[in-house]
Parts: structure tokens; C-alpha cells; sequence
């Protein structure tokens, strides 16, 4: 017992865990623990070197052992999953993660570590404000994947973040474990900025620098498809960029071509416009509301699973837009489509069925097909949202 109490009282003291992930880094492991190491001497710091072992076969554990570091495994594969496992394994209140491959300054935590200490749940380092070495980051990583990526971070999540996808970062692990972060892979990295943005944790940055990686063998990343999934993430969690925005703005230009052609012809110029793009105009609108049904579905859903917060606009769209009101609001509309294929009906008889006067008769048709697909829209869409803002089942204690 009293052994057991020593050892959680010097846990406890653990200030920092610095995690590395490791695949078969045998070549370049050792340096950066070494390095690590008198980091943590040089600045009299009570800490740990984790290594989060993804099932290495070249002796990486050894190594790992050899020079005082913690050997986690992780079963799982991918590079979030590595991390995943050592943040959870970690002892110290303050987590600083890099990679294995001696690419980044592990002497150069000390900024990160401060601004911590002073109140930021998470550090980011940025590559671009502290300098990368030639031949370290790739011209399509440095001059297109990163900046754009990151960019598109910013605009989506409104961070201050210049650098989405620098490795080098250091945080509070309490506050990211309480994020539930789950991905696998390389988007891992995004998925700890979002989730921190969504939850409004406060993030800072340290400059940091990056230099050539000491291994021989190509780098576990993929250009296209890291890239991908990078990109995926960040649109996922965006439903406002990937769904409101564009939904709006087909709506829109759907929305004016119909007042602009439903009473008849227009022209731009020399080109004249018809019926035909009544129906483009039609599918537009038909295509935005589709759309934005999406969105009030996937804020719904994120504010369920607790991505984010309920926010007033959204609160009152869902109470105004119950299972009740959506049905009436869909029936009317089916109704507003039934009697216009009615009068294009009587239209037609009135001609004794013969041949129809196309124009006059796509003019009634169109925005019968266009009320129908609304109506319907707002029927399925209401009882969809229905079913996403039923409570959550709750355990009852007996």
C-alpha cells in the first residue's frame, strides 16, 4: 500500500509526457529521445519520453527502452491511433507530441511548455513563422497542400491557427482527451484542431523549425490521400461551408430565374432564355433545398453527438420547424403542385387533348414538379429532425 502511494504521489508530479509515435524509426529513434531527454535536464523538468509503439519490427522498442523511455503498444494502426494510445497512456498533466523521425527541435518545447502554464489548453507550433530547412517539406506540401489546408482551417473555424498540420504541438491533456478525439490516420492532426476550436479551447502558437528527417526510407505520408482526408475532415465538420453556403447560392439563382422566366421569355443580350432554363432554375431550387435540408440535419446531428453548441438561430429554426409544421407546410405545398397539374390538365382538354402548347404548357408543369419535390422535401426533412432531437436515452439508478 505504501508503495503504491509513493508511486501515485510521483505520477501526480509529472509535469510533461513528450509522445512520439513510432513505426520502424530504429534509424533516427534514438536522437530524438536523446534529445528529449536533455531537454527535459537542461530545463530541470519533471517528465517522460512515451514512445507509442505501432507494432515496429526493426527493434524501435528496444532502442526505445535502452535510452529511458516508456514503451506504449498500440495495436491499432495509423498514426492517430499511436498518438490516441499515448496521450492516454501519458502521466503528465502537459502532453507535447512530434515525430520519430529527428525532422523536428524537441530542444525547443520550452516556449510551448510556458504558454501552457500561463493558461493555453493548446500550443501549435507553426513551421512557417520559425523556418523549414531545403529539402524538409516537400514544394507541393510547402507551396500548395499546407497552406492551402490550413487556410481553408481558418476561414472554416475562425482560428488563429497558421499552421493546421505541424506536428510539433503541446496541450493540456485533460482538455483533448475530453474532445473524444477517434480518427486514425494522418487527419488526426486536424481533428485535434477542430474539435479544440468547436469546444473553445484556448490555442496559441510557437514559432518552430523543420529540417530534413534523418530516416532513408520514404515517409509514412501520402501526398493525395492524406491530403484527402485531411481535406474531408475539415468539410465534415464544416456544414456551413459545405452545405449552407453553397445551398444558399444555388437557391438564389434558382429562386431568380424563376421570378425572372415563369410569366415569360427573357434575353441577355442576343441569347434568348425560355422554358428550358425555367428548368434548370427549377432543378436549382429543388437542389438548395435538398441542400439545405442537409445542413439543418448535420447541425442537428452535431449538436446531438456534441460537436458543438445549439446555437439561437438554429434553436429557433427547430422549434419553429417541428414534425407538425413541416408536414403542413409540405401538404400545402403538394396541394399548390396538385392543382397546377389540374389546370395544365383542363388546359390540355380544353384543346381536346391534341397537341399541347409546349411553352404554356412547361410554365405549368415546372412549378407543379417544383411544389410537389418541395413538399415533400419538408416532409421527410421535418421527420428526420424529428427523430435527431429526441433525447438522448438517460440510465435510471434504482
Amino acid at each position: 500500500m505504501a508503495g503504491n502511494a509513493a508511486k501515485k504521489t510521483k505520477d501526480e508530479e509529472i509535469e510533461l509526457s513528450i509522445v512520439m509515435p513510432c513505426l520502424n524509426e530504429a534509424e533516427t529513434l534514438e536522437i530524438c529521445i536523446q534529445k528529449c531527454q536533455k531537454f527535459i535536464k537542461e530545463n530541470n523538468l519533471s517528465a517522460e519520453v512515451i514512445i507509442a509503439d505501432n507494432g515496429s519490427t526493426d527493434g524501435s522498442q528496444e532502442i526505445a527502452t535502452r535510452n529511458g523511455a516508456r514503451v506504449i503498444p498500440v495495436p491499432i494502426r495509423g498514426y492517430g491511433a499511436a498518438l490516441i494510445g499515448g496521450i492516454e497512456a501519458a502521466k503528465g498533466k502537459y502532453v507535447a507530441m512530434g515525430d520519430a523521425d529527428d525532422s523536428y527541435d524537441f530542444g525547443s518545447l520550452m516556449p510551448f511548455i510556458e504558454k501552457l502554464r500561463n493558461g493555453a489548453e493548446l500550443c501549435m507550433g507553426n513551421r512557417f513563422k520559425g523556418g523549414i530547412e531545403p529539402g524538409a517539406m516537400p514544394p507541393l506540401h510547402k507551396y500548395l497542400g499546407n497552406p492551402v489546408l490550413s487556410f481553408l482551417g481558418r476561414i472554416f473555424y475562425n482560428l488563429p491557427i497558421g499552421d493546421f498540420h505541424c506536428g510539433l504541438r503541446a496541450f493540456n491533456r485533460q482538455s483533448i482527451l475530453g474532445l473524444n478525439l477517434n480518427t486514425t490516420g494522418m487527419e488526426f492532426a486536424s481533428e485535434m484542431v477542430v474539435k479544440a476550436g468547436l469546444n473553445h479551447l484556448r490555442m496559441e502558437e510557437a514559432p518552430t523549425t523543420l529540417k530534413k528527417d534523418g530516416r532513408s526510407r520514404p515517409p509514412h505520408l501520402r501526398s493525395w490521400r492524406d491530403g484527402w482526408r485531411h481535406l474531408k475532415f475539415l468539410l465534415t465538420f464544416a456544414p456551413k461551408w459545405l452545405y449552407l453556403f453553397p445551398g444558399i447560392l444555388l437557391f438564389v439563382l434558382g429562386a431568380m430565374g424563376l421570378v425572372w422566366l415563369l410569366p415569360g421569355d427573357g434575353a441577355i443580350g442576343q441569347i434568348r432564355l425560355g422554358v428550358h432554363t425555367l428548368l434548370f432554375s427549377s432543378a436549382f431550387i429543388i437542389m438548395a433545398t435538398q441542400i439545405l435540408s442537409f445542413a439543418f440535419l448535420a447541425r442537428l446531428f452535431g449538436v446531438r453527438e456534441e460537436f458543438w453548441r445549439e446555437t439561437p438561430t438554429l434553436k429557433a429554426i427547430r422549434e419553429f420547424f417541428t414534425v407538425e409544421r413541416g408536414c403542413i407546410i409540405g401538404g400545402l405545398s403538394i396541394l399548390t403542385g396538385i392543382i397546377l397539374a389540374i389546370v395544365a390538365v383542363m388546359d390540355w382538354a380544353k384543346l381536346s387533348y391534341g397537341p399541347l402548347e409546349t411553352e404554356k404548357m412547361m410554365r405549368l408543369a415546372i412549378p407543379s414538379v417544383l411544389f410537389s419535390c418541395l413538399g415533400l422535401q419538408s416532409i421527410f426533412t421535418a421527420f428526420f429532425a424529428g427523430l435527431l432531437t429526441q433525447p438522448k436515452p438517460q440510465k435510471i439508478l434504482h
